[in-house]
C-alpha cells in the first residue's frame, strides 16, 4: 500500500478514481476498529487500508477484505469478498486495524496481533507475517492503536508501550537508541496513561488528569506543538483537557471535554475542518459543543455528536465521507439522516461504522471488497453488512 501526504500527492499527480453506484443492504455468509466495546455489547469495527474487521454482539471475530499479508487473520492470504470468521474465541472485546494488519483485545487483557510484520509491528518479536492471530508478550492490556509502520498499547498498569518503526521518534525514544523493534518497548516512566493513537509516523496519547501529549514527526504540524521537525519524547499539547484524540496520516484531531472539536497538522483535503493551510497548534473545527468521539484515518475524518449523529470531512474521493458525492469536504458533513449512531466507528479510503441496534454500516473505496458486500463498487453512502 502506498500512502501519501497531500503535498506529496499533488506534486507527484497521484489520483484515486471512485466508481460509484447506489447502496445496498448485504448479508454475509458463512458460519458463525478505536472502536472499544466489551464483549456481549454492540458491534465493534476497524479498518485497514482494503480490509475490515468486526466483532459483533456475543464477541466473535470477523473480518474481510484485501489479505496479501494476511490482515483479514484466517490463517491464509486470500482476499475474502465477504465476512469470514476468524477462530472460535468469542470473548474479543476491542480492535485496531494499520494499513495491512490487525490487532485486537480479548477478555482478560490479552493483547494479539496478525497481518504484515515488516517492521515489527506485530510485536512478537519477528517481522515474520503473520496470518492468523499471535499474542503480544504476556501483559494486560487495556487499549491499542496500530497504523502503518508502529504500534503502541496501554497496560492496565498505566505504562504507555510501542513497538515497530522508530525512524522519527514515534515510539518515544530516539532512531539512534531503537530505530526499530519487534518487541515492545516502554515510553518514559510515568503510568497514567489512559488512551493512545498512531498516525503514520507520530503518537498521541492522554493520560488520567485529560492531558495531551504527543511525539514524533511533525514536518506538517501535526504534534500541535507549535513546530515543524519533530520530537522523541512526549510532550505536553497545551493545557486543556481532552475527552478522545485520534491520528490521520499526518494530521490530528481531538474532542475536548467541554465538547469543542480540534484538529491540527496537514489540510490539503480540509481533513482539519476548514479551508486553508497547514496548522502547527490546535485550531477549532466549527462553534459545536456537543462532540463526543473522533477517528482520524489517513486524510478524512468523522465525529459523532450527543444526538447520535456522525459527521465527516476531509479526502472524498471515494466516498468515504459517507454523504454521497465524492467531493472533499472541508466541514463536517453529516452522514444521512439517522441519529443512531454510536461512538465506534473507524476510516481509512473507506468508512465503517455501528449503530445502536449492533449492525455495522460501511462506505467508500471498495476496491478489495472492503466493504463486505461482494462486489469491488466504491459506495458513496452507508450500507448496513448483516454477520451472521
Amino acid at each position: 500500500m502506498f500512502r501519501v501526504g497531500w503535498r506529496r500527492a499533488w506534486r507527484t499527480g497521484i489520483a484515486l478514481a471512485a466508481m460509484i453506484t447506489g447502496t445496498v443492504v448485504i448479508a454475509a455468509t458463512g458460519a458463525p476498529g478505536p472502536a472499544f466495546a466489551a464483549a456481549g455489547s454492540a458491534a465493534t469495527v476497524a479498518t485497514g487500508y482494503s480490509h475490515t474487521c468486526a466483532i459483533p454482539a456475543g464477541g466473535s471475530l470477523w473480518c474481510w477484505g484485501g489479505n496479501g499479508r494476511g490482515q483479514v487473520g484466517d490463517g491464509t492470504t486470500t482476499a475474502r469478498i465477504a465476512p469470514v470468521r476468524v477462530g472460535t474465541a468469542t470473548d474479543w472485546t476491542a480492535l485496531e486495524a494499520g494499513t495491512s494488519y490487525t490487532c485486537g483485545l480479548r477478555t482478560g487483557g490479552g493483547l494479539w496481533c496478525w497481518g504484515a510484520n515488516t517492521r515489527g509491528q506485530l510485536g512478537d518479536g519477528t517481522t515474520t507475517h503473520r496470518s492468523a492471530p499471535v499474542r503480544v508478550g504476556t501483559g494486560t492490556w487495556t487499549t491499542v492503536s496500530a497504523n502503518d509502520g508502529h504500534t503502541c498499547a496501554v497496560r492496565t498498569d498505566g505504562t504507555l508501550w510501542c513497538w515497530g518503526l522508530n525512524r522519527f521518534g514515534q515510539l518515544g525514544t530516539t532512531p539512534d537508541v531503537v530505530y526499530q523493534t519487534a518487541v515492545p518497548v516502554q515510553v518514559g516512566t510515568v503510568n497514567t496513561w489512559k488512551s493512545v493513537t498512531t498516525g503514520y509516523a507520530h503518537t498521541c496519547a492522554t493520560r488520567t488528569d485529560n492531558t495531551l501529549w504527543c511525539w514524533g514527526d511533525s514536518t506538517s504540524g501535526q504534534l500541535g506543538l507549535g513546530i515543524l521537525s519533530y520530537r522523541t519524547a512526549p510532550e505536553q499539547v497545551g493545557t486543556a483537557a481532552w475527552a478522545s484524540v485520534t491520528a490521520g496520516y499526518t494530521f490530528t484531531c481531538g474532542t475536548r471535554t467541554d465538547g469543542t472539536l480540534w484538529c491540527w497538522g496537514e489540510n490539503g483535503y480540509g481533513q482539519l475542518g476548514q479551508a486553508g493551510i497547514y496548522q502547527t497548534t490546535p485550531v477549532q473545527a466549527g462553534t459545536a459543543t456537543t462532540w463526543t468521539r473522533v477517528a482520524a484515518g489517513d486524510n478524512t475524518a468523522c465525529a459523532a455528536r450527543t444526538d447520535g449523529s456522525l459527521w465527516c470531512w476531509g479526502n472524498n474521493m471515494a466516498g468515504q465521507v459517507g454523504d454521497g458525492t465524492t467531493v472533499n469536504r472541508y466541514a463536517p458533513t453529516r452522514v444521512g439522516a439517522a441519529t443512531t449512531w454510536t461512538a465506534d466507528f473507524a476510516l481509512s479510503y473507506h468508512s465503517c461504522g455501528t449503530r445502536t441496534d449492533g449492525s455495522v454500516w460501511c462506505w467508500g473505496n471498495n476496491a478489495s471488497s472492503q466493504l463486505g458486500d461482494g462486489t469491488t463498487t466504491d459506495r458513496p453512502t452507508p450500507a448496513a453488512v448483516t454477520i451472521a
